[in-house]
């Protein structure tokens, strides 16, 4: 494996010009998650309308890839209902784990420069780190919401 295939050119472009940095005064969601192994550390927040999410914002420092993840993550959940959201991040996981290919879809496109990953289970946890983060966050709002576990 190439480092091209590792760090292909948009997983680059989100690095250098990462989308939705900053954090979101009153958010409805925030979540920290850190990659132990390598010291990646995100912290995702998530404005809400309703259970639609309306802006989704990152901040972290760590590698090209948790970094790009993290940009192309806060992309694609605008909009997204909180259980499509949480659909969403499982198909992303199964993807990266190599358990289904990623699709040749409009939202998958950028995804699947990441993909490279794959061979990689540290880079893997890179690429799923804002993810996963994402991932938690929505839980615990939804188990506060609804007063108990899910």
């Amino acid at each position: 494996m190439s480092l091209h295939e590792l760090y292909p050119p948009i997983v680059l472009e989100h690095n250098k010009d990462p989308h939705n940095v900053g954090e979101i005064e009153g958010a409805d969601i925030t979540s920290k998650g850190t990659h132990k192994s390598c010291g990646d550390d995100v912290q995702i927040y998530l404005k809400l309308e309703g259970e639609i999410v309306r802006e989704g914002r990152f901040v972290g420092r760590g590698c090209a890839i948790s970094q790009s993840s993290a940009s192309m993550m806060t992309d694609r959940m605008r909009g997204k209902t909180l259980n499509e959201a949480l659909e969403f991040v499982n198909e992303f996981k199964r993807m990266i784990a190599g358990e289904k290919e990623f699709p040749d879809t409009v939202e998958f496109i950028e995804l699947s420069a990441l993909k490279g990953v794959r061979k990689f289970p540290v880079r893997a946890m890179c690429a799923s780190l804002a993810w996963i983060t994402m991932e938690s966050g929505v839980t615990d709002y939804k188990e506060r919401k609804n007063g108990s576990a899910t």
